[in-house]
């Protein structure tokens, strides 16, 4: 159940007219009241002798009482409250109680005083109704609204439970400020898939991921073809922008602008400066040199991979402000590898970056500086360039997203811990997007893996097995069934052949996170041992010679079997705890 309060009106008659009208899609069927603060009161819908004007003397006779001068500027109250799709249709005599417990919760009606302001709900549709109320009471005075919207949200939770409706999640004041019905109706006008407020945050994110500066910034969205506007204080010094698309204009033809604040919390000047700040004072501090950004998309996806997995220990373990600074910053490496990744990936990515938008903020202030690894990440896809989803590239993306899935599950289980219901369920639905972006990114090179290791001598099959049940006893067997088995056994190989220890290296890969949840051990393993032994990321750009001492030759496959990747409930798939 959805509460809404719109913006205040003066015409208490306006708003009359359009909720007992058609609608201005024709969606407004038998409109009709439902619930009052006058039993008596006309229905114009139902009561073929009421008229709108009745009903609108009426609500506004409290305002019509009290002097002019006393009478607020903008005095009609408009709340409408919407169910989920999925939810059961409510009766009338449902709806009407909705409606008085909304506004006694709002502070619109006093049951007990008697002193209310008079108010009417319509309901003009199955799923919702909207109630309107004029602002001032029976007894002259005018209500106590402070804090009306977060009121009627914590009734909409009680009733949810009381009716059996599905059960949102509490919000806490941080979520980007949702379109408005205008905005709505004006983008299906147009023909957008979404309004210009939403397409204005993703370019205002994706601008900011990676950037060093407002120059940087600004030239970003310069680029994008988007309208900038910048206010200056009386010294100069830049205070804030506001941005617009070229082609949504208003009814005089001019650009619709909407400040960086007004897209979300952390997309106004000051919020963006603080990671500018972090980053340079960050820099300042260390005593190497400014790190370059990797020159190329397979390059920047392994560095990916690295911060990824650092911020997770940090979000685990680190301070709730360092890692609310992480959590932020993972929404920056998403952001940045949606925009790098290739066509097959790139949908599922982008809807990851989307869906965690939500999870990158909270009350709890990020510490920043401690992020810098993962806002290098992000501009290192950015500078690296479009990977081209094969081949080494292919890989290593597989590699960045299996991290990033972990980073975002660590996220998840964060906020859930620190009581961000939103949050946590926004990071659950990234993490579903970047499970499904896995599986395609994934299959290639684990089939190459998989069929080179079907091709691998029998007394190295035997070796690797020792090894296996030399170092990890109570997931061996299980592991020797999965058909990730064979791509493991050919990465133990390769990690020998390069000069690795083993069971030193399939020790250490064990040891940063457990296993007894991941539905294919042997997967997880393949792209932890990689990343480790910094072997190739695609076995089919790997020389004869990686594989390890006593193997046969392996040539090109001819034929692709069923992709392991395929039979995988990977990690991804299955460690959510």
């Amino acid at each position: 159940m959805i509460p809404r309060i719109q913006k205040r009106g003066q015409r208490t008659i306006g708003l009359l007219y359009y909720l007992y009208g058609p609608g201005k899609f024709e969606e407004h069927t038998d409109p009709h009241l439902v619930a009052s603060w006058d039993h008596n009161a006309p229905d114009p819908g139902r009561d073929a002798t009421a008229t709108l004007k009745q009903l609108q003397q009426l609500l506004d006779q409290p305002v019509e009482n009290i002097d002019q001068a006393l009478r607020p500027k903008k005095h009609v109250w408009h709340l409408s409250v919407r169910n989920s799709s999925e939810d059961r249709i409510l009766t009338d005599e449902e709806w009407g109680d909705v409606a008085r417990r909304m506004v006694t919760a709002a502070g619109i009606d006093d049951p007990d005083t008697g002193a209310g302001c008079r108010w009417a709900a319509v309901r003009h549709a199955d799923d919702h109704i909207h109630i309107v109320a004029t602002l001032v009471r029976e007894d002259g005075y005018k209500p106590d609204l402070d804090n009306d919207a977060v009121r009627v949200q914590a009734q909409a939770r009680a009733l949810e439970a009381e009716l059996g409706l599905r059960r949102l999640n509490k919000g806490d004041g941080t979520a980007a400020k949702r379109p408005t019905s205008a905005e709505r109706h004006k983008a299906r006008r147009q023909g957008r898939e979404r309004t210009a407020r939403e397409e204005l945050r993703e370019t205002v994110r994706q601008a900011v991921t990676g950037a060093r500066g407002e120059e940087e910034f600004f030239s970003r969205l310069a680029a994008a073809g988007i309208l900038i506007r910048t206010r200056e204080a009386p010294s100069g010094d830049l205070i804030g922008y506001k941005v617009a698309l070229p082609d949504d204009r208003n009814k005089d033809g001019e650009p619709v602008f909407y400040p960086g604040v007004r897209l979300a919390p952390d997309l106004s000047l000051p919020r963006i400066r603080e990671r500018w700040s972090a980053d340079h004072s960050a820099q300042s501090l260390s005593s190497g040199t400014p790190e370059a950004a990797s020159n190329s998309p397979s390059a920047a996806r392994r560095q990916t991979a690295s911060a990824a997995w650092t911020a997770i220990t940090v979000i685990e373990q680190g301070r709730d402000t360092v890692a609310a600074a992480c959590i932020t910053s993972a929404g920056e490496v998403l952001d940045a590898l949606a925009k790098t990744s290739a066509a097959h990936t790139r949908r599922e990515l982008r809807d990851a970056a989307a869906a965690y938008e939500r999870a990158s903020r909270s009350h709890i202030r990020a510490e920043r500086g401690h992020d810098r690894a993962l806002r290098q990440a992000a501009r290192d896809l950015v500078h690296g360039g479009p990977a081209l989803g094969r081949g080494e590239d292919g890989a290593t993306t597989a590699m960045a997203i299996d991290m990033l899935f972990f980073l975002v599950t660590a996220a998840m289980h964060w906020h859930a811990k620190n009581g961000h219901a939103q949050q946590a369920a926004a990071a659950l639905q990234a993490a579903e997007h970047l499970r499904s972006a896995y599986r395609t990114a994934a299959a290639p090179p684990l089939t190459a893996l998989y069929q080179r290791g079907r091709r691998l001598n029998r007394p190295l099959l035997r070796r690797q097995t020792a090894v296996l049940r030399e170092t990890l006893p109570e997931l061996a067997e299980k592991i020797l069934t999965e058909p990730g088995w064979y791509a493991l056994a050919t990465t133990i190989a390769d990690a020998e052949a390069a000069g690795h220890d083993p069971v030193a290296l399939l020790s250490d890969a064990i040891k940063r996170r457990e296993l007894d949840t991941a539905d294919s051990v042997s997967d997880v393993l393949v792209w932890r041992l990689r990343h480790l032994a910094d072997l190739p990321a695609d076995a089919s750009e790997a020389s004869e010679h990686r594989t390890a001492r006593g193997s046969s030759a392996v040539r090109p496959a001819t034929s692709r079997p069923t992709s392991p990747g395929q039979h995988r409930g990977e990690e991804t798939a299955g460690n959510t705890r």
